[in-house]
């Protein structure tokens, strides 16, 4: 595999892949050279694993799956905890030809049921302090073969994930896969409804790896990287295993919730150079009263991604702590960013341009192309697309329409090629017959200094007509009242724009990711 840049900065950069590829034989076999260096370090507690020893654990646990009888393109539910056996599982499931199926680990019994059943998926791997969730829906799941128990003992079932290290060797050989094979599943997030099962091929991780990870972020060897996002996400999967692989960089851990004590304390120690973050983490991190002096970080840069970062939370963290936050946009269907602001030309409130290696398109309400400042509906093409949901031909036909994948976000795009949010399609307000985007509105709430963080809705008024609504979370400690915090949109925004309601509430409902789920506030109207 190699990437070719050509000499023009309009032609984008083409990633070459060879038919026969696999791509966890390729992520851990580019480095002889930096055998003994740290690919992972658990940020809790201080274990590490050198890139020598990730290779042979992910070949021992590759041959320990076909020792207990999993066969090519067969399916596991991985579930667990971001500690240094994660991707020794993860890449090890691809090197046995095994399809790894990564999934949330702060859901219910009934939605991990769910998964097993749509998937039928023949192993579970899951963190022992995850097993009681397992544990009561397991004799309903049918296909369910074997189960592996990171952390595992004699007082829990299934296999030891440290056994079958210790009694595996080493797989001799990858098993023999296409570029064009399915690598594994994620699901959706469900921020719109039901979870989704998302397939994704061997060629995509090093797609994002090379068009993003190298081309936009710059990574290097010499970088220490931490994701706030997990490595079940779309986002955290590519943060955390298939970018720094790529390039050789280390890889701090966290499998607790990331508090802003425990980020800062991590960013403290372990200097990071890039840290990957999601807006309302952002947003605690700054209004945390214990954080560090900008001389006591190392970072680079900053990235932001799962919810459309407000231009205020950018600027005041580029002023506390000299990194940009570089804000983009992703989703499972994509694998990871396509659209982004890039180093040095960071405009905050934009999503930045589009990423090197995909191309994009914005469509209004008559399926035409919009022109320059019109708001219509992102639609992406490019190498990393997944290629279906897994039992649910409806949605897959509506989402992926050939070449190009729908996002059901709406953008608009200046002359200069910047792109701005404009709220979910289903998210979008029509007040008075102009549409009004939610986000520009909740951007203008965040302006104010007591305010922590901001959802806004469409509610119905006693003539029927939509008007917006805000749902206001303060700032602890912070005192607000209703007609102050409609004066101050007021100020900012055409008047048919500000929110005829504010509901103060303790916090919004969100997704693991941190999406906000404003379909949960529309719900309760």
């Amino acid at each position: 595999m190699q990437l070719s840049q050509s000499d023009h900065s309009s032609v984008p950069p083409i990633v070459v892949i060879p038919q026969v590829y696999n791509a966890a034989s390729d992520l851990l076999l580019r480095h002889a050279k930096r055998a003994h260096k740290t690919a992972y370090i658990d940020g809790l507690t201080d274990e590490s694993l050198s890139y020598e020893q990730l290779n042979e654990q992910a070949h021992r646990f590759a041959q320990g799956l076909k020792d207990l009888g999993f066969e090519q393109e067969q399916r596991v539910l991985l579930c667990m905890h971001d500690n240094l056996q994660w991707p020794v599982a993860f890449l090890g499931c691809i090197l046995a030809g095994v399809v790894p199926i990564a999934v949330n680990t702060l859901l219910t019994s009934n939605d991990y049921q769910y998964m097993l059943r749509d998937s039928r998926a023949q192993g579970l791997i899951v963190s022992k302090a995850l097993w009681p969730v397992f544990d009561v829906i397991l004799p309903q799941v049918m296909a369910l073969k074997q189960v592996i128990v990171d952390g595992g003992d004699d007082t829990t079932p299934g296999i030891p994930f440290a056994q079958i290290l210790a009694q595996s060797s080493p797989l001799p050989q990858a098993a023999h896969t296409l570029a064009d094979d399915v690598c594994f599943w994620l699901y959706s997030s469900g921020s719109t409804g039901s979870p989704k099962g998302t397939l994704h091929l061997h060629s995509h991780m090093v797609q994002t790896a090379e068009l993003y990870g190298r081309a936009v972020l710059g990574l290097q060897e010499e970088d220490v990287v931490f994701s706030a996002a997990k490595l079940f996400f779309a986002y955290g999967l590519g943060n955390a295993l298939s970018f720094p692989l790529a390039v050789g960089a280390t890889t701090v851990l966290l499998s607790a919730r990331p508090t802003p004590k425990d980020v800062f304390a991590l960013l403290k120690k372990h200097q990071p150079t890039v840290f990957y973050g999601v807006p309302t983490l952002f947003a605690s991190l700054l209004a945390d009263e214990q954080q560090p002096a900008q001389s006591d970080l190392n970072l680079r840069v900053c990235t932001s991604a799962g919810e459309a970062l407000p231009a205020e939370i950018g600027k005041k963290w580029q002023s506390a702590f000299g990194a940009e936050i570089l804000d983009g946009i992703g989703s499972t269907e994509m694998l990871h960013i396509f659209l982004s602001n890039r180093p040095g030309r960071v405009r905050y409130g934009t999503t930045g341009e589009v990423v090197p290696g995909y191309a994009l398109r914005l469509i209004n309400d008559e399926g035409q192309e919009c022109q320059a400042g019109e708001l219509g509906e992102l639609q992406i093409s490019g190498p990393s697309a997944a290629i279906m949901y897994w039992n649910n031909r409806e949605k897959t036909k509506h989402t992926f329409a050939g070449e190009w994948t729908r996002s059901g976000d709406k953008y608009s795009r200046d002359a200069e090629g910047y792109y701005t949010y404009g709220g979910r399609s289903d998210d979008m307000l029509k007040v008075g017959g102009i549409y009004v985007s939610p986000f520009e509105v909740e951007a203008s709430l965040m302006t104010h200094p007591s305010v922590l963080e901001a959802a806004v809705i469409g509610v119905s008024d006693d003539e029927g007509l939509v008007k917006p609504k805000a749902y206001v979370v303060v700032k602890p400690g912070a005192s607000l009242d209703e007609p102050t915090l409609k004066a101050h949109v007021k100020s900012q925004l055409a008047p048919y724009k500000y929110p005829r309601w504010v509901e103060f509430i303790p916090e919004l409902p969100k997704t693991a990711t941190g999406k906000i789920q404003r379909f949960k506030l529309r719900a309760e109207q």
